[in-house]
């Protein structure tokens, strides 16, 4: 699952959607957060949806935060971040547990990897943003949420805590599945070190780590997701998943940060 931060916030997920730690699961959200999500997704290429939402939404917030007696200027930047960030405003509004859903809103408008029936295992799902998406877009069918980290119930989802750095976590995935995958996602990425080319080997060794479970559990024609840290390391794996799957491409959703050195790998059409 990710070692993360939770699915998609600032730890890193492993063993699901991260690193060692990851994202933890979250309340579904609403029908009208479902309407929301795929309005503001209407254009993943532009990242302006019918809601507004998207890079050029910034320039709408103004919050400025004052350093308070405590805190280190780093905490204070980011939370001047988080709440200048038209995402994260967006993702309260819909009911999502983070912003990250947005991600997977985007890639989904553009890729359509889920929909009504498809079975899903979401690695690194801490805190559920993404989960939230998945359940919206599959309608009931089988859902495993996974992370290193607690994930809160969710409705509709299967949730185990496990690190995918142990051996036996893949079995007790395909236990609890009980068949064949149609999607595969993993938002796991390691603790960030602040070093580039460490945190984009480490992140990559379990984008490995997601893969080879990815190729055990898909049905044929199936499609995977995974965070990438662009770093120059990744040429082995994507040779393998072009051999393995009819299409492979990179793509970098509106709702990852210009400065985050994240993509994801969109794989479909899997060979079995």
């Amino acid at each position: 699952m990710k070692k993360s931060r939770g699915g998609n916030g600032g730890r890193s997920r492993s063993g699901s959607k991260s690193g060692s730690a990851s994202r933890t699961g979250g309340t579904k959200a609403s029908k009208s957060g479902a309407a929301n999500a795929a309005a503001k997704a209407g254009d993943a290429k532009t990242g302006a949806g019918k809601t507004g939402v998207g890079r050029s939404g910034a320039r709408g917030l103004h919050v400025r935060v004052k350093t308070a007696r405590g805190r280190k200027p780093s905490s204070t930047r980011w939370l001047q971040r988080q709440l200048n960030d038209p995402y994260v405003a967006e993702a309260k509004r819909a009911g999502y547990r983070s912003r990250a859903a947005w991600k997977l809103v985007e890639i989904d408008d553009r890729m359509h990897v889920l929909g009504p029936g498809k079975r899903v295992v979401d690695l690194g799902a801490a805190p559920g943003g993404w989960t939230q998406v998945v359940a919206e877009r599959t309608a009931g069918a089988a859902l495993i949420a996974v992370d290193v980290l607690e994930i809160d119930p969710l409705p509709g989802a299967e949730i185990l805590q496990l690190d995918m750095t142990d051996a036996a976590a893949s079995d007790v995935i395909r236990e609890c599945l009980g068949g064949a995958a149609d999607v595969v996602l993993s938002d796991m990425a390691a603790p960030t070190t602040g070093h580039r080319q460490t945190d984009h080997l480490r992140t990559m060794a379990l984008c490995e780590i997601a893969v080879d479970f990815g190729c055990g559990v898909l049905a044929e024609g199936g499609a995977f997701v995974a965070k990438v840290f662009q770093g120059g390391a990744e040429g082995e794996l994507l040779a393998d998943l072009k051999r393995r799957f009819t299409s492979v491409r990179h793509i970098k959703p509106p709702a990852s940060r210009d400065e985050s050195p994240e993509t994801y790998v969109v794989a479909t059409g899997f060979r079995g």
